[in-house]
């Protein structure tokens, strides 16, 4: 009967053989009268052999430019896929009557991708597929390092034709501990005498300070003044009938030691970026066409910084970190209204480490030095009572900084396993108050060490 004629089966044989000594496999379609058999699936750069119980006088493809076929009998077709995508094979029998309508789908040759996939990451649970005429990965891969190779790799296999659906697992969330350390001391000293003589009405001499003489010419002790700076004045004359002779001497001594310190905190997301800021903002005032407006300027700890699990615990780090405070010495004025300047450490860096690992990513030693010494001319060069026509100052400042970084990897823990700083102090109660002075419980942890220091001696640098 005519039905069973057209009931036929056709033999797929996929042969992923590149070379002569690749064995040729087959697949059995069953041909259904009038409609399409089984997509036939052919690796790109590679052959499929079919083979049909039905004889087939003419075969024809609809995109020759995807698969290319041959004949080897009447029972027998050699398909070759050439480009990714899809066409259609047509088989037609002696009578001229259509046999079937075979869909072939060119795929990337995925067996030899998945081969290098196993040998470059091994133990990585990655799925391959094939979707349309790319490649889909999928499944969990332990860093992104390895995600990265993945990819790289099937680009050489589909270029631009890569979908990545695959997860990174493990911890992806880092905790950045920045340490910022600032020791800064100064000296300064600071000598200057003048000398004061006044004879009769008409006749005076001043020193290297300034005048003694009031309006008479005459050397008198409320026309003396010392200079603002000076920690001490000494001022002493004697006369000798109408000859009046004085000498006053100021000294200034002074020391000082600042110490800076701020450890700011922030956890971030593996390839997000996080951002902190203590302090505050300083108004500016800024003129415009339409007047004067405010700009604010921020202040204080800042820390920006991207973290990137590469490979395990390896982490890499693009930071921009400062410490800026609002510096009253100096200051501008600008449209009626005085701007102070601002002190600014900052670094801007990227570093990889590993888990607990720290860097000294920043380090600054300054040394600056003045020495200065007046004199009036050629009477300070005169031994001995020259040094009452001479001043001399000395300055130094040492400062000292540096900025360390330190990340971890970190997983979510419930509340109540934190401490809160404000956790570690009781509160008084009205007796511990009015009756002790208690104004607060002890402390205890890194808040208490921290509070308890003893601030007497010698801090950072040591000068003589």
């Amino acid at each position: 009967m005519y039905m069973r004629s057209f009931l036929a089966a056709g033999c797929l044989g996929i042969a992923l053989a590149s070379t002569a000594l690749t064995p040729i496999l087959a697949q059995n379609l069953r041909v259904m009268e009038g409609s399409a058999s089984a997509p036939l699936n052919v690796p790109m750069n590679r052959a499929v052999v079919v083979e049909s119980d039905v004889s087939f006088a003419e075969l024809s493809i609809a995109n020759p430019g995807i698969a290319d076929i041959s004949t080897l009998s009447d029972k027998s077709i050699y398909v070759l896929g050439k480009t990714p995508g899809r066409t259609t094979l047509t088989l037609l029998g002696p009578d001229g009557k259509l046999i079937s309508n075979v869909d072939v789908h060119v795929t990337p040759d995925i067996a030899e991708f998945k081969e290098r996939l196993q040998q470059i990451l091994p133990g990585e649970n990655i799925e391959v597929r094939t979707a349309n005429d790319g490649i889909v990965l999928s499944g969990t891969v332990s860093s992104t390092a390895k995600l990265d190779r993945a990819l790289d790799l099937a680009e050489r296999y589909a270029p631009e034709r890569v979908s990545n659906l695959m997860s990174v697992g493990g911890t992806q969330q880092v905790m950045l501990k920045v340490r910022f350390a600032e020791m800064q001391r100064s000296v300064s000293k600071n000598l200057s005498s003048s000398l004061a003589v006044s004879g009769g009405s008409n006749f005076g001499v001043s020193g290297e300070s300034g005048t003694w003489l009031n309006d008479g010419n005459s050397i008198s002790g409320d026309s003396v003044t010392v200079r603002d700076n000076a920690n001490a004045g000494i001022a002493f004359g004697f006369s000798a009938g109408s000859l009046e002779f004085a000498v006053l001497l100021e000294a200034l001594e002074s020391k000082g030691v600042v110490r800076t310190l701020a450890e700011p905190n922030l956890t971030a997301l593996s390839g997000q970026e996080a951002k902190f800021l203590a302090g505050g903002e300083y108004p500016i005032p800024v003129s415009s066409k339409d007047g004067i407006s405010v700009e604010y300027k921020p202040f204080g700890v800042e820390l920006n910084f991207t973290p990137t699990v590469v490979d395990g615990d390896l982490i890499n780090l693009q930071i921009n970190a400062a410490v800026s405070s609002i510096d009253t010495t100096t200051s501008v004025t600008q449209s009626g209204f005085s701007v102070n300047a601002f002190k600014r450490r900052e670094t801007s860096t990227t570093v990889e480490m590993r888990d607990g690992e720290s860097f000294a990513i920043a380090g600054l030693l300054q040394d600056d030095f003045r020495d200065l010494n007046g004199q009036v001319p050629w009477l300070g060069d005169i031994p001995i009572i020259g040094a009452l026509f001479r001043s001399a100052e000395y300055q130094r400042a040492q400062s000292e900084l540096v900025i360390i970084v330190t990340p971890h990897l970190v997983t979510p823990t419930r509340g109540e396993a934190l401490a809160l700083p404000t956790d570690r102090v009781k509160i008084p109660s009205e007796k511990d108050l009015f009756l002790f002075g208690d104004v607060g419980g002890k402390q205890k942890g890194a808040a208490g060490e921290v509070a308890r220091q003893d601030f007497s001696g010698s801090y950072g640098y040591v000068m003589e």
